[in-house]
């Protein structure tokens, strides 16, 4: 049986419920809430990044210049652009779960679209549409997720959960390194449309998130979203202390003023641009290096691919990293250094680094391990700093900073390779990471350890 609501807190009120997850341990429960909706999240990772595992094959195949390749490698961003736009607003007008359901059904199905192209225009429009379902799940499934956690372990918690998105780009490399060479690029995409036959129970198996209930006036729902996940705390043995209160919110609907007002203002520009910088090294660097290996270097397919599943499992080691560490350091110190550890490392390739493909293999995938430090920490981090009634709209607006970044990022490799050579490609990605660095170092909140309504009332 469920504990007794927070003391003067009315039942299923943002007061309550937040009292009441605040005192919830860490249970099978959110073990398994973390897996059912890391499913999806796991297959975005994988098929966000599938597209540079099927080109070494397409490229010579469909007789394809440099400019094109770029633009499929960025086309899934320009769609995950407007989807942050979409999503983020269907989260906040109909709740977490829709939106996760129907962003996962979008990529599932525009995959198996991607494993019938038949040439470059048809594999670009599939893959600009499957971005729509891409850009939506994961910041409104981490806006979930985050939702049901308390402060306490709260790092740990999340990103722990958000491993399965590197794991996805892992496992797309590793699935590539077979599958491309041996069965056809189309099982790739196949593979990745999988999320579409599970989908349809992701609803039926978690609540909605009782923050969000809360804060829309639907206290009923919220109160029993909340006595769903204490009854299953309870079921396994674990005794649930009395509730405290925690904060007293102000209950009032989203506004500007919650992502441009006062004290919300600076956090929105600067983690927007460290979104940017983050994200144009990232998958600048992941979604064409295996295409340098075999343009530049002359690599076969097979060898392109291992090469670039060295340094995906090396941005695994920085993501597993973060997770386990990320709470014991200040949010400026942890972003800001890691910035300046990945650009120090895009230097050294960009004066003499580049000359071999094992200098790049080695010297990139350090640098791609401090950018991955980032990456996934950002995840953590831009969530906390927005209210309940903004925080998927906040989220996904930062995120949609990442897509746009991203949608640069492959196109303008390409065109610094063709004008000044491999060598320009990395002191650009230098260049951006200092400017990272800078904003983090001095612009970022403090959000550690504490309550999500505190930090952002």
């Amino acid at each position: 049986m469920a504990m007794p609501s927070a003391l003067g807190a009315t039942t299923g009120t943002v007061d309550d419920v937040v009292a009441r997850i605040e005192r919830m341990p860490l249970s099978s429960w959110h073990l398994k809430a973390r897996f059912i909706v890391g499913i999806a999240t796991f297959f975005d990772g994988f098929d966000a990044l599938a597209i540079a595992y099927v080109l070494p094959v397409l490229a010579p195949q469909w007789h394809l210049n440099p400019g094109q390749i770029g633009l499929l490698l960025s086309a899934s961003f320009l769609g995950q652009f407007f989807a942050a736009l979409f999503f983020g607003w269907f989260a906040e007008r109909f709740g977490r779960m829709p939106a996760i359901v129907w962003s996962t059904l979008i990529y599932s199905i525009m995959s198996f679209g991607c494993a019938f192209a038949w040439d470059y225009n048809s594999l670009l429009i599939m893959r600009t549409l499957q971005g729509i379902g891409i850009g939506g799940e994961v910041p409104v499934a981490i806006t979930y997720i985050a939702e049901l956690s308390r402060a306490q372990g709260r790092g740990r918690f999340l990103l722990l959960y958000e491993l399965v998105f590197p794991i996805g780009l892992v496992a797309a490399v590793m699935m590539g390194v077979w599958l491309v060479p041996h069965v056809g690029w189309q099982w790739l995409f196949i593979v990745g449309g999988l999320p579409a036959f599970v989908v349809v129970f992701l609803q039926r198996l978690l609540p909605e998130s009782p923050r969000w209930l809360a804060t829309k006036g639907r206290f009923a729902e919220a109160d029993a979203a909340v006595t769903v996940i204490e009854n299953a705390i309870e079921r396994s043995g674990q005794k649930l202390p009395a509730p405290q209160p925690v904060v007293a919110v102000e209950a009032r609907s989203i506004s500007i003023r919650d992502l441009f007002g006062s004290g919300y203002l600076q956090r929105t520009l600067s983690v927007w641009v460290i979104w940017a910088c983050c994200f144009f090294c990232n998958f600048g660097l992941a979604t064409w290096l295996p295409s340098v290996y075999r343009t530049v270097f002359h690599m076969s397919v097979s060898q392109s691919l291992t090469y670039t599943l060295v340094t995906q499992a090396i941005g695994l080691l920085g993501t597993l990293t973060c997770a386990l560490s990320i709470d014991r350091f200040v949010r400026r110190a942890w972003f800001g250094g890691s910035f300046v550890g990945a650009a120090a490392f895009f230097l050294w390739i960009g004066y003499g680094g580049a000359d071999s493909a094992l200098g790049v293999l080695v010297l990139s995938s350090i640098a791609f391990f401090f950018i991955s430090l980032i990456s996934i920490g950002l995840y953590l981090y831009t969530p906390e700093i927005y209210p309940t009634r903004a925080r998927a709209l906040g989220m996904t607006l930062a995120g949609s900073w990442s897509r746009i970044a991203s949608f640069l990022g492959p196109n303008v490799v390409g065109a610094l390779m063709g004008a000044w050579g491999l060598g320009s490609v990395f002191l650009g990605f230098a260049a951006v990471a200092c400017v990272g660095g800078l904003v983090a170092a001095f612009f970022l909140s403090e959000t550690r350890f504490r309550v999500l309504e505190e930090v952002s009332p």
